[in-house]
């Protein structure tokens, strides 16, 4: 496809000359004698350069070259003037001009500028290009294995990261959903906009409103000045929502609202605000089961699983185990320091067979621990935890805590004590743990906690 190139000049005798001239070395040539005219061809039509005329009556060249670079960073400008002003060019290559020429001009000199900025556009974009392959490859990478699940998981990544479509990933703590959605955003369209993350489950309900919608100056107490919410802030990028099954009813009305209309509404406003953003949610959390019990609204949930994507746990992808296992040797003994490059036999059957409750995850902090108290080159079966030579209990499932204990258990188990030590008061249960009441009721109904008080501690009777 030959070059495209738009002349800008009030003059007819130059964009015809500028025209004819170019056709003949193979340029696709379009003119416009008013330069507002000439802007709106820019919004709607791609050049390769723009070459506009300094000093023209409705509009200056400056004025068309700010105008172009407020939608258009990127456009390739080079400015003509019949004044061989030095403080007009200088004030044009500030304002983003790539080059300029004074009239008169010879022949050969247009056509050596506009092949100095057709060379700076194709080398910029090559090395968009090859930056995009590098991400794209470097973000599927960091997702290490070689196991069917895993080639299947990357290949149904990279088909979908083209689309715009919501994807639900689904997995166990510690199994790298968050590596999945950044992948399928680096491999995306929206690949140079923003990536933004939240965990749901780790602030209360009255923050993550303002912490994803935003706030207006005194919508609450300590709302100073406005706010923009992170998803605003994702505007024109993706925004990976984790722990989604966390929220509660009123959150997952509004993102509900941004998912039907792409708007939101910060807290205090009344105003709608357009987002651009293509939304990623993950859970770990059993959704359907959520739904059943009223939990999580249905509508939300078919809306969020449009495509969605299960990641196998560790034990699931043993195959896997000792990529990794190398993988984060190097990885600890290259930020550490140490001499450790190797892994026994032995320690590697010890390291696959064991079942990782907290899957990649616990995999990788057992490994840093491992290299970072072992002064050998070798790390032997010693080096690691007595917990994973013991075998795996296949019988019965009984009620006793786990060697290693998931957040949500040891979550469960500390509301459990609070409620208990506070006689199942909720709103000073709240206080004590340093979260709002609506979300503690939310909890409460999600561990079946609801009846927790001073008749199960054992520890209180009645007062006599």
């Amino acid at each position: 496809m030959p070059p495209r190139v738009l002349i800008i000049d009030d003059e007819d005798s130059m964009c015809n000359f500028m025209e004819i001239m170019l056709t003949k070395e193979g340029y696709e040539v379009d003119t416009s004698t008013s330069p507002l005219d000439g802007v709106s061809m820019i919004k709607e039509r791609d050049y390769d350069v723009v070459v506009a005329d300094l000093n023209m009556p409705d509009m200056s060249g400056i004025d068309v070259l700010r105008q172009v670079k407020q939608f258009k960073a990127d456009q390739e400008m080079i400015v003509m003037t019949a004044f061989a002003s030095v403080d007009s060019a200088i004030e044009a290559m500030k304002l983003g001009a790539t080059d300029y020429i004074t009239k008169p001009f010879k022949v050969d000199e247009i056509k050596i500028i506009l092949e100095k900025s057709l060379s700076r556009r194709n080398l910029e974009q090559e090395n968009q290009d090859l930056k995009r392959r590098l991400d794209v490859d470097s973000s599927f990478d960091s997702f290490i294995g070689a196991s069917e699940q895993v080639v299947k998981l990357k290949q149904l990544a990279r088909q979908i990261a083209g689309s715009d479509s919501t994807a639900l990933i689904r997995g166990e703590s510690g199994t790298g959903k968050d590596l999945i959605a950044r992948a399928i955003h680096q491999h995306s369209p929206r690949s140079n906009g923003p990536f933004v993350t939240i965990n749901c489950a780790a602030l209360p309900e009255s923050l993550l409103e303002s912490e994803l919608f935003g706030h207006k100056k005194g919508s609450f107490t300590g709302a100073i000045r406005d706010k923009d919410g992170l998803f605003k802030v994702a505007d024109g990028g993706t925004f990976f929502l984790d722990e989604v099954g966390n929220t509660s009813m009123a959150i997952q009305v509004k993102l509900l609202r941004v998912l039907e209309d792409r708007k939101i509404i910060p807290v205090g406003d009344t105003k709608p605000i357009s987002v651009d953003v293509r939304l990623i949610a993950a859970t770990n959390s059993d959704l359907e089961a959520d739904v059943k019990a009223n939990r999580f609204r249905a509508d939300l949930f078919y809306r969020l699983n449009v495509i969605p994507i299960q990641i196998p746990p560790l034990r699931e992808r043993s195959e896997d185990i000792r990529l990794l296992v190398n993988h984060f040797v190097d990885k600890f003994a290259e930020k550490t320091g140490s001499p450790v490059k190797q892994v026994s036999e032995q320690a590697l059957e010890l390291l696959t067979c064991y079942h990782w409750p907290g899957n990649v995850r616990e995999l990788e902090n057992t490994i840093e621990r491992a290299v970072l108290l072992n002064r050998g080159t070798t790390l032997e079966v010693a080096d690691f935890p007595d917990r994973l030579s013991k075998p795996v209990d296949t019988g019965p499932v009984q009620e006793r805590e786990p060697e290693n204990p998931t957040l949500e258990s040891i979550e469960k188990a500390y509301i459990h004590y609070i409620m208990s030590q506070t006689d199942g008061k909720k709103t000073q249960a709240a206080k004590i743990l340093g979260i709002d009441a609506s979300t503690l009721y939310r909890k409460l109904e999600r561990y079946n906690l609801k009846d927790t008080g001073s008749d199960m501690s054992g520890k209180k009777g009645k007062k006599g």
